[in-house]
């Protein structure tokens, strides 16, 4: 139980604490497109090692190929209808779905680790793209007229789905056999790829440039060394 609550304060609190830092301080854009480019790494190296390996091995090719195919297709067609709705509208409404649309996948697959062997690279690169998308969200709303306090309970409120997410991969999957574990693993692989492809990388390359790329490979290397 104390591992699990350790891991979902980990992996959730960077929010609200982003979102504080964010109502108060406007941070270089190029230092927001660098964390969120190593994050990209990191979750790219955490997908393949700490999520679809072990749904490989535990379910076969076919339900992991399959169940990493139907997450990234959830996730796109989830995020494209938010993108349609919201598009126009920087409410925390679309900001909450939006942070829950990634982070729900990533902690669920964090809390789902929880049940085989703690994964401490997944956690990492978790906590280390949530804080700056929170700071950058923040700072965001804050530029639309937000008070800080709204910009503030609305981030705690994603940071408790988000921790509840990992007590529901936890629990929900306990005892799981390796075959039944690949089927989450495999999908929240899925989503997490296609958040990072859609989302994180596509934010960083476009305030950060070109040598964006070389922080997104000092995440993967240190995402590996955390797996390894």
């Amino acid at each position: 139980m104390l591992t699990t609550l350790l891991y979902a304060l980990g992996a959730s609190l960077p929010l609200v604490v982003g979102a504080a830092v964010g109502a108060r301080w406007e941070p270089p854009k190029h230092l927001v497109a660098t964390v969120l480019a190593f994050a990209a790494g990191a979750l790219i190296v955490s997908t393949s090692f700490e999520l679809f390996e072990p749904a490989y091995q535990g379910g076969g090719a076919w339900r992991a190929g399959g169940m990493f195919a139907a997450g990234a297709v959830v996730f796109v067609a989830a995020d494209t209808w938010l993108d349609r709705r919201y598009q126009r509208s920087a409410t925390g409404v679309a900001l909450l779905a939006g942070v829950t649309l990634d982070g729900i996948p990533e902690n669920t697959a964090l809390g789902v680790s929880l049940n085989d062997s703690a994964s401490v690279a997944l956690l990492v690169a978790v906590f280390v793209s949530n804080f700056p998308e929170a700071l950058a969200g923040a700072r965001s709303m804050m530029d639309k007229g937000r008070s800080g306090r709204t910009v503030v309970l609305v981030w705690a409120a994603a940071t408790v789905l988000l921790c509840a997410a990992v007590f529901l991969g936890k629990f929900l999957f306990a005892g799981a056999s390796a075959t039944a574990l690949s089927y989450p693993l495999a999908f929240a692989g899925g989503a997490v790829l296609a958040s990072v492809i859609d989302t994180l990388a596509p934010e960083a390359f476009s305030e950060g440039g070109p040598v964006i790329a070389l922080a997104s490979a000092a995440g993967f290397v240190t995402g590996y060394l955390l797996s390894a």
